[in-house]
């Protein structure tokens, strides 16, 4: 059974402070201690949302309890970031209303966290689905690259965001994400070359020189040691709990997730190294001969290192650092640069360079995570911007952050009244008006476009003649000075000459939050941001692509005299979209405060929290709640909570719900100045009120529960007494079963004893009579045996001695015969040894004689004339044998008979290789030129694709055609083939792959000595025609598929649409003729083998990437738009 927790069950202390009573400062500091001594981090102020930093792992996250707040009302269970992500996606799913979540709070406060909850959450209770996750994953994944480059440790935070975040989360009418869009604000590019005591440089520098490999650094030309960068502080290189390498290999796998190929990444890295590079030039001061300061490189090898790594030449970047070039009209001035000035021109580049790499990040994000389908998209937005800063030391950033947090209080005090007015309206309730501080008045002092201090340091900035902080106070002086809420100690208002605490360089602003005294050093070179256009210009030049996309404005052909807009432009017309862009969707607030500036847990410093209580308006947002009514609740769920309060109600009411509340409120005597009855929910005054019906139904769930253990008790005796009584009948039952059970057997085991008996005496009277019957037939039978056999001895008497006669008359005569034979075989023998005895000395006679002979004619050379003749018949006998076994007249047959002797080692090899080179002219001899022609692309396509790509093995016992449209012959071709003046030399079918959706359109393709020509297959239209020279190189894959992409040449006429992504059934052919006609003309052609290569589509760079998976549609190789930038050719694997 599911136990639902209201917010007002089991509650440590209030978990609404509209209900704490007495609301005071001091109770609401103290009720938010309470809370967080228990580990409740979370507090409402209505739909507000208060979240206080723990600074360490709570078990309130997980999956469990995801799937608690699923789903459920906002006040039902307790508070929880959770239940207002869900109120949010619930009512931009199911009401179609945009929401926005503005998560605000000073640097430390978790603010930054929060937004990843809030989107944890989203991204698990949504849909689900291939690419529903995939977009999921990449709006997830790319937090961590935009901390890596926009997060630093300060002295507050040690992951604090330097930047403001805008995202836009779009979901289709299911719910489901489609994409995103990320806004940047202001990032904190002065950190790049200073950070404060205490402090370190954005994360990714220390992520790069921890994590990356030895190889990545060397390439990068980087060293580990953080001591070697002037960029980088020493005392808080290392950070406990922040573990660099771990986190830049999660960067890095974040990065590939959202969409960033392996030669952006690379670019990104190279531009980071150099900005650790850029801060290592040093510059020495020289004096020239008409006495002007000038400055000079003092070691080059770092300004060498890093002109390397973006592709400059180093003595135009070095010339950039020396001299400035001044144009007005048509006139150009060069003057030189002192030590100071270089060095703010280095500083100025460094900061230019890595601000304007985090806007592209910024930008290549939202490429990847940008909605594809047009329709229109339901938007959450969640704004995570950094906090009120108050510091020691308050320059140009702090005014700027404390502006956007001012029109932040004034749209967050806006927006509640105009809730509360609107739900008072919807339910039909009275409203009254509320009165409120409203900061419109500072916000005015800040940006009106008269005599605002924006406007006014705009135009001092803009100002001929000499122009320096001093000169911009004394204006803010002039104008500002009547401003009740502007102090300075030498404006017109002389309350202020006698304040120690106002420095005279200084000015005070008394914001929402409090009074900040603003140092004006410095405010005049920041709100310029200039960067000299000779590095502007020397950063075009370079030959890194993402440079010159970095530096549009360094394009000599596109120079622009106008002055570039100020920061504080910028930065006020930014805000301005933004609160525009709040306006437009329904808000929900999550407030984040720090509880101490030691980043420990458990503490809670009173005096600290205090102070944001104040500056966040928390007790002026809950007097706004209670203003009118400090308690509503829809009917259903407060008849359910309270109905056991009233007989009426109890246990069931069977009419409508706001009936039953209004019985149940006039049962109870409420006042009815206490509440009052809206459309779909009832509205009490005074948190009294409902502490009194909370008591009330308290005390009623104690007598209930009192009644359910006495019903309970009642029930469970009852039923242990039914059950004994059940327990007796069904043992009596089986006891009585037993017993008759038992008489049965004795009376069934008496009636088989007495059947027994009666069936034995029967057959052994019947076996009786049987035994006479069978002893009479065996007399008679015994009888005539007897008889037969008296007959049968008397005739074997008589045959016997029949026999005995006849064998004697045979044993005499086989005697006899006996006796011949011996006496014949005695005369044989006799005669056969005089016989022998004349062959054997007739043989000694002729051996004496063949002596003889022998003596008289060989006696002088017989071995050497016996070894020749031996030798002579071997060879004989070894020729003859390899005549009748000589192998085939193919050339591939590679048997031969074996050898017979080991001293015909040499001969036979010798004979084998002449055997061939004879066999292999007589196959040659037999060729047609056009055959040999055929060969000898055989052999060039062998030489270019074998044990490189799987589709080769196939190809070889297919023939070359060439022209298999038949071009010449065919008249549906008539027309093309007039428009061709050469020679065609292949003529075939291809696909041509589009790169919006990777599927492929029908083209004829046309090969001639001098170009490729692109036709349409059915009117025979030529689309493209590329002459041969403006192909640079021909790139393909490794596996079995036919795709491959013509690669032209940068600048030629061809090139102004791009490569050439085909796919062909005779792709070996095709890649061979190009080959041999690029041989041919002296220039030879590129073949690129390999599974992800670059395909230049008008300005855009896509990746066409290979992979084996399993068979799909059949065999076929199947073609995939990823992203903007990634085509995956998917290829079945071959067994």
């Amino acid at each position: 059974m599911e136990v639902k927790t209201s917010l007002l069950d089991n509650m440590i202390g209030v978990g609404d402070m509209v209900l704490l009573e007495p609301l005071s400062e001091d109770s609401f500091l103290e009720n938010l201690r309470n809370r967080f001594d228990h580990s409740e981090i979370y507090t409402y102020i209505g739909s507000v949302v208060i979240s206080v930093n723990p600074y360490r792992s709570l078990p309130i996250y997980t999956s469990d309890k995801v799937e608690e707040y699923r789903n459920r009302n906002f006040y039902e269970l307790s508070p929880h970031i959770y239940a207002l992500a869900d109120e949010a996606y619930h009512s931009l799913r199911d009401q179609d209303k945009d929401q926005c979540i503005l998560i605000t709070g000073e640097s430390g406060a978790g603010k930054t966290e929060a937004s990843k909850l809030v989107m944890s959450y989203v991204a698990a209770v949504c849909g689900k689905g291939q690419e529903v996750n995939k977009v999921k994953e990449q709006l997830l994944q790319s937090n961590p690259v935009l901390e890596a480059f926009g997060n630093a440790k300060t002295v507050r935070n040690d992951n604090s965001s330097r930047f403001g975040k805008y995202m836009d989360i779009e979901f289709d009418f299911k719910g489901d994400p489609l994409g995103g869009v990320i806004s940047n604000y202001l990032l904190e590019k002065s950190r790049v070359v200073k950070q404060p005591r205490g402090e370190r440089n954005f994360h990714i520098f220390y992520q790069l020189l921890s994590g990356a490999s030895d190889d990545t650094l060397k390439k990068l030309k980087l060293h580990r040691d953080f001591s070697k960068y002037n960029y980088l502080s020493l005392d808080s290189a290392v950070v406990n709990g922040l573990d660099d390498a771990t986190n830049f290999r999660t960067v890095r796998n974040a990065m590939q997730i959202v969409g960033f190929m392996e030669d952006e990444v690379q670019s990104v890295l190279e531009l980071v190294a150099a900005v650790l590079k850029l801060g290592n030039i040093e510059f020495k001061p020289e004096s020239r001969c008409n006495g002007t300061d000038e400055s000079r490189i003092k070691d080059k090898n770092d300004l060498k290192e890093m002109c390397e790594l973006l592709g400059i030449e180093q003595s135009v970047l070095e010339r950039a650092f020396s001299y400035r070039t001044v144009e007005a009209k048509m006139e150009k001035v060069s003057t030189t640069l002192n030590v100071a000035q270089a060095y703010y021109a280095r500083d100025a580049l460094a900061k230019n360079l890595y601000s304007r790499l985090f806007t592209w990040l910024v930008t290549r994000i939202n490429e990847s995570i940008k909605a594809q389908t047009k329709t229109r998209h339901k938007v959450m937005g969640v704004l995570d911007i950094y906090g009120f800063e108050i510091f020691e030391d308050n320059s140009f950033e702090q005014f700027i952050i404390n502006y956007c947090n001012e029109k932040l209080q004034q749209i967050f005090i806006e927006l509640t009244l105009r809730e509360e007015q609107e739900e008072y309206v919807r339910e039909g309730i009275e409203w009254t008006n509320i009165e409120y501080f409203n900061n419109a008045i500072i916000c005015d002092l800040i940006e009106n476009n008269q005599n605002g201090i924006l406007a006014m340091l705009d135009e001092e900035c803009l100002r001929p003649g000499t122009v320096t902080d001093e000169t911009f106070l004394d204006k803010l002086n002039t104008v500002c000075a009547e401003h009740q809420h502007f102090e300075s100690r030498l404006s017109k208002n002389s309350k202020f000459l006698n304040d120690h605490s106002l420095p005279h360089s200084c000015f005070r602003i008394q914001h929402y939050a409090g009074k900040v005294l603003y140092r004006v050093e410095g405010f005049v070179d920041k709100n310029n941001d200039l960067l000299y256009r000779d590095l502007s210009q020397a950063m075009f030049k370079a030959n890194h692509s993402l440079i010159k996309q970095l530096f549009p404005e360094g394009n000599p052909a596109k120079v622009n005299l106008k002055r570039p807009p100020t920061a504080g432009f910028q930065f006020r017309a930014s805000v301005g979209t933004l609160m525009k862009n709040l306006q437009t969707k329904n808000p929900n607030y999550i407030r984040c405060i720090k509880p101490n500036d030691k980043k420990a847990p458990h503490i809670f410093t009173e005096s600290l929290v205090r102070h944001q209580v104040r500056y966040l308006g928390l007790m002026e947002n809950v007097r706004v709640r209670r203003a009118g009514y400090a308690f509503r609740q829809a009917y259903e769920p407060c008849l359910e909570r309270y109905k056991m309060l009233c007989k009426q109600t109890w246990p069931h009411w069977r009419g409508p719900a706001r009936e039953g509340v209004e019985v149940l409120m006039a049962n109870l005597q409420v006042p009815a100045e206490e509440f009052s009855y809206g459309r779909s929910k009832i509205f009490i005054r005074n948190p009294r009120t409902l502490f009194f019906l909370e008591e009330r139904r308290r005390q009623c769930l104690q007598d209930l529960a009192t009644l359910i253990q006495k019903i309970y008790r009642g029930w469970k005796c009852r039923s242990h007494f039914l059950l004994l009584k059940k327990s007796q009948i069904v043992v009596a039952a089986w006891y009585r079963r037993y017993a008759q059970q038992k008489k049965y057997q004795r009376i069934k085991s008496a009636t088989t004893v007495v059947q027994s008996y009666t069936r034995g005496w029967q057959a052994r009277k019947l076996l009786r009579e049987l035994k006479y019957q069978k002893r009479c037939e065996e007399a008679a039978t015994t009888i005539a045996a007897y008889w037969h056999g008296t007959q049968a001895r008397m005739e074997l008497r008589r045959l016997k001695q029949e026999a005995r006669n006849k064998h004697a008359v045979t044993v005499i005569w086989a005697y006899w015969q006996g006796t011949k034979a011996r006496r014949e075989l005695r005369q044989l023998k006799e005669a056969a040894r005089n016989k022998h005895a004349v062959s054997v000395i007739w043989a000694g006679w002729q051996g004496t004689k063949v002596r003889r002979e022998y003596r008289k004619f060989f006696r002088a050379n017989a071995g050497k004339k016996i070894y020749n003749f031996t030798i002579q018949r071997i060879m004989q006998k070894y020729f003859l044998g390899l005549k009748s076994s000589l192998p085939s007249m193919s050339p591939i047959d590679k048997t031969w008979p074996t050898r017979p002797y080991l001293f015909l080692d040499g001969v036979h090899t010798e004979l084998r290789r002449i055997f061939h080179l004879w066999r292999c002219k007589k196959y040659r001899s037999q060729f047609t030129e056009e055959k040999k022609a055929v060969y000898e692309e055989k052999l060039e396509a062998s030489e270019i694709f074998k044990d490189k790509k799987a589709l080769y093995p196939s190809s070889v016992s297919q023939p070359f055609k060439g022209d298999y449209l038949e071009i010449s012959k065919n008249p549906k071709y008539q027309k093309l083939n007039s428009t061709v003046d050469e020679k065609v030399l292949l003529a075939d079918v291809v696909n041509k792959i589009n790169r919006a959706n990777g599927k492929g359109t029908a083209r004829i393709f046309l090969l001639t000595k001098k170009s490729v020509v692109l036709a349409d297959q059915k009117t025979g239209q030529v689309k493209a025609s590329v002459p041969l020279p403006d192909l640079s190189s021909v790139s393909v894959s490794t596996q079995s598929d036919g795709f491959f992409a013509l690669k032209l040449k940068e600048g030629s006429a061809s090139a102004v649409k791009g490569d050439f992504l085909l796919s062909s059934e005779h792709l070996i052919e095709i890649i061979t003729k190009l080959h041999r006609i690029g041989a041919t003309d002296q220039e030879q052609l590129n073949i690129d083998i390999s599974d992800e290569f670059l395909v230049q589509f008008k300005q855009d760079k896509v990746c066409v990437k290979f992979i084996q998976g399993a068979p799909k549609n059949g065999n076929s190789v199947s073609c995939k738009r990823k992203n903007n930038r990634l085509l995956e050719v998917s290829v079945p694997t071959t067994a």
